[in-house]
């Protein structure tokens, strides 16, 4: 998987006449790596070896291409990960205390059971869905007051 993910990316890249570089594929393997969204600092931590600023500039040509994903979170700071034609479809778990965010994949069944449900709301609508993101928003176990 790691090296068709980074075929996809230097493709995804060289489209909009983008080099590859190693400090770009150390920041997609630092956000394959975290099995969840990052914040910049995060990122910045994860992937010690670019300088921070080289993170925020890489960040927006990522996302210009297509390659990440910027999700807001409950706090001030916004999140990053790879794009789901990267890396999978799948939700999240939002931590509305702590700001938190976690990766969740549904069994197919439940994932296809939701598709139709969303389906038939959109067509109520008289929309054309063409995908759907879904956020599970709670407290996580750190943060939950009864403890759980």
């Amino acid at each position: 998987m790691s090296m068709d993910l980074h075929d996809a990316v230097a493709a995804a890249l060289a489209a909009q006449g983008v080099r590859y570089t190693s400090h770009r594929r150390t920041l997609v393997t630092a956000l394959r790596d975290a099995g969840q969204p990052l914040t910049i600092p995060q990122l910045v931590a994860a992937a010690s070896t670019v300088p921070q600023s080289s993170v925020y500039r890489n960040l927006a040509i990522f996302e210009a291409a297509g390659v990440v994903h910027r999700m807001p979170g409950p706090d001030d700071f916004g999140r990053y990960e790879l794009a789901e034609h990267l890396m999978g479809h799948h939700h999240h778990l939002v931590c509305s205390r702590c700001g938190v965010v976690e990766d969740v994949v549904l069994p197919p069944a439940v994932e296809q059971e939701l598709d139709r449900a969303l389906e038939r709301v959109a067509r109520t609508r008289g929309f054309a869905l063409n995908s759907h993101r879904l956020d599970l928003v709670g407290d996580c176990t750190n943060c939950d007051p009864r403890g759980a």
